[in-house]
């Protein structure tokens, strides 16, 4: 019931060798029909994401999973056998459980908390589900890997700190002037990092973008994207005024803003707050700015502290959600050794009762029809005596995996339990 993972992510290999065993989407469904094929695979899920690319697998015995994973990884992507040896990882049981959770809890991410792995795991999942390569034992691990992300999520605030230039942004101008509805931003340049932020703080509720660039096309485009006002630079003195954020990203190498234009704009806006950000480098803004009242200026290093701050708060959590991580994986260890006890336990009742009634049939021929009924119907009782207490001491929950594991191959052995499988 419990898979074996093996894989490579940017914890144990550079881009370049992450580069060369990723999976293109189009491509998975084929690629867990040859596992299946070629290597006695019998359920498989790949991942496959900038930051890692994992196999979750089971076959008939795991150390023979894991050898044919990684051949077929070889193989699949035309790589020189054992050339990944160093950045793979493979793990087994309890450590697979954990593993996958979380990943799936984003505890395994660049930076914790972020919510696209979860995405990329589902996804995963239906792919897997879809090519019939889902079975018994990943329908088991991921719905519970998903629940596990979700009590993450809701029990801790691991996703809750802003921890991107973007999401800063808003979150900055949020505790500036609560909400963002009916705000206007004005995006100076064409920076990237600007364009993600006007990004994020219009779908937070600003109703009105200007955009302005040294290029008339570039400046343009933007404006397109975000069905913004494009706007000469020339302008830029008339419509700060008319702005709540200035989103300032250019390649100019000296200031293009100073105090008097700002101080100007702030008594024409009759001293609203101004939130400013300059995510150039070099700045573009002369940081004097920010000593006049109810205007807000940030550069990127004042960005990178927050972020910085906030990290440190989601590693306070994520220790936290370590621990949801770890009651999480034990319940489930415990969940599916109960569901894989099942057909041991009725192989070793079946086989005390066949040893008990073997004892009768010598002496049945002188029995009459209602001792020979009684006489069965007591050794029947006297196999579930027998077997109840080992039956109660493989399904304690207090007992650890490994030797529940051991005593589960003694039992099969002893009385020989193993045929037919």
């Amino acid at each position: 019931m419990h898979p074996v993972l093996v894989g490579l992510s940017h914890k144990t290999a550079p881009i370049e060798i992450r580069e060369r065993v990723a999976f293109r989407e189009e491509a998975v469904t084929s690629a867990l029909a040859a596992l299946r094929r070629d290597y006695q695979i019998r359920e498989s899920m790949i991942l496959s994401t900038c930051n890692r690319v994992e196999i979750l697998a089971q076959g008939r015995d795991d150390e023979e999973a894991i050898a044919g994973i990684k051949d077929f990884l070889y193989r699949y992507h035309s790589l020189e056998p054992d050339s990944l040896e160093q950045y793979l990882y493979a793990l087994r049981e309890r450590d697979a459980v954990v593993h996958v959770f979380r990943v799936a809890s984003s505890l395994d991410s660049m930076v914790p908390g972020e919510a696209q792995i979860l995405g990329q795991l589902k996804q995963a999942y239906a792919v897997s589900g879809q090519s019939g390569a889902a079975g018994t034992a990943l329908k088991a691990l991921l719905p519970s890997a998903f629940r596990v992300a979700k009590r993450v999520r809701t029990d801790t605030g691991i996703s809750q700190s802003a921890v991107s230039v973007s999401s800063v942004a808003v979150e900055l101008a949020r505790k500036i002037f609560g909400s963002l509805k009916g705000k206007s931003v004005l995006l100076l340049g064409a920076g990237k990092m600007a364009e993600l932020a006007t990004r994020s703080l219009v779908r937070s509720g600003i109703s009105r973008v200007f955009v302005a660039s040294r290029t008339e096309a570039r400046s343009q485009q933007l404006a397109s994207l975000f069905g913004a006002t494009s706007i000469p630079m020339a302008d830029l003195e008339e419509r700060l005024p008319e702005s709540d954020i200035l989103l300032v990203s250019t390649s100019s190498d000296s200031y293009i803003l100073g105090p008097e234009t700002v101080n100007d704009a702030v008594h024409r806006r009759k001293y609203a707050p101004l939130f400013i950000i300059d995510i150039a480098v070099p700045r573009n803004v002369n940081p004097r700015v920010n000593q006049i009242e109810n205007v807000f200026l940030y550069d990127i290093d004042d960005l990178q502290t927050v972020i910085g701050a906030n990290l440190r708060e989601r590693r306070r959590e994520a220790e936290l959600a370590e621990e949801i991580v770890r009651q999480e994986s034990e319940r489930h260890m415990q969940r599916i050794a109960s569901m894989s006890l099942g057909p041991l336990i009725a192989g070793l009742r079946g086989r005390l009762e066949e040893i008990c009634l073997a004892q009768l049939e010598p002496g049945r021929q002188g029995m009459n029809d209602t001792d020979s009924t009684r006489m069965e119907q007591i050794l029947r009782k006297t196999a579930r005596r027998i077997a109840h207490p080992i039956i109660m001491e493989i399904k304690s929950p207090a007992q650890d995996p490994q030797r529940r594991l051991h005593n589960i191959q003694m039992i099969k052995q002893a009385f020989d339990l193993d045929k037919g499988e």
